[in-house]
């Protein structure tokens, strides 16, 4: 069996672009036409932790939850879902915070081509009445939604209290490198792009620190024509 990951017709229709047409976001993950970026880290470390429950906080174009799901539907195929009890949840409120997703309408490409379910919520919300109601366990967990201090610390500090044993959290858009030098569009001239990046400044010196294994992920310009991520930090409570 082949799986998506190494499918290149696959990626290169389904994951990296709509169809063949290009899709807002992909590149602050590092992805081409051709290549997963962070997409790959994330892929390969779900594969191998096998989680029940995978969980994004906020997506624009829906990149992130096309590489769990695709990874959740490989390892299907392998047997290792038997019952089918792997989900991929995706909260995002679609209230403006940091641009508007593009795949909202029923019949848009990722809607209808991957099945991840859709908590039309804020991130706080989803929280307290879906998460904490039903007692669940996160096994993996992706920040990236409210991109201000305040709602990157929120965030962590509310769904790090539900991870399972083992749960890994990833924090996307900490590289500060890439918040000093990022080129205002008027897409992005509103947003306050710092949050991440800030929260792991402070969250280094902080006495939670130590609780954890951090692994920081930085190529932001290293090179001019080389696909970069806008940084990626791993957690894992120790």
């Amino acid at each position: 069996m082949k799986t998506t990951i190494l499918n290149h017709e696959y990626i290169e229709q389904e994951i990296t672009t709509n169809a063949g047409k290009e899709f807002r976001y992909r590149w602050s993950h590092g992805a081409t036409t051709k290549h997963l970026g962070d997409g790959m880290i994330l892929y390969s470390m779900m594969y191998f932790f096998k989680p029940k429950l995978s969980v994004c906080l906020g997506s624009g174009g829906g990149y992130i939850p096309r590489i769990m799901w695709s990874c959740i539907s490989d390892l299907r195929q392998e047997g290792y879902d038997g019952k089918g009890e792997s989900r991929v949840i995706l909260v995002d409120a679609v209230n403006g915070v940091n641009g508007e997703p593009d795949w909202t309408n029923e019949d848009s490409f990722f809607r209808t081509n991957f099945n991840s379910e859709w908590l039309h919520s804020t991130t706080e919300e989803a929280y307290y009445e879906y998460f904490v109601k039903r007692d669940m366990k996160i096994d993996m967990l992706w920040i990236d939604a409210d991109h201000t201090f305040d709602g990157v610390k929120k965030d962590f500090d509310l769904y790090s209290e539900i991870m399972s044993d083992n749960g890994i959290i990833m924090i996307h858009d900490t590289d500060k490198n890439y918040v000093d030098n990022f080129v205002e569009t008027k897409e992005h001239e509103d947003y306050d792009l710092s949050g991440p990046s800030e929260w792991l400044r402070r969250f280094t010196i902080g006495h939670k620190y130590d609780d954890y294994e951090v692994l920081n992920l930085f190529n932001y310009g290293i090179e001019k024509d080389f696909p970069s991520s806008t940084g990626l930090t791993i957690l894992r409570k120790k």
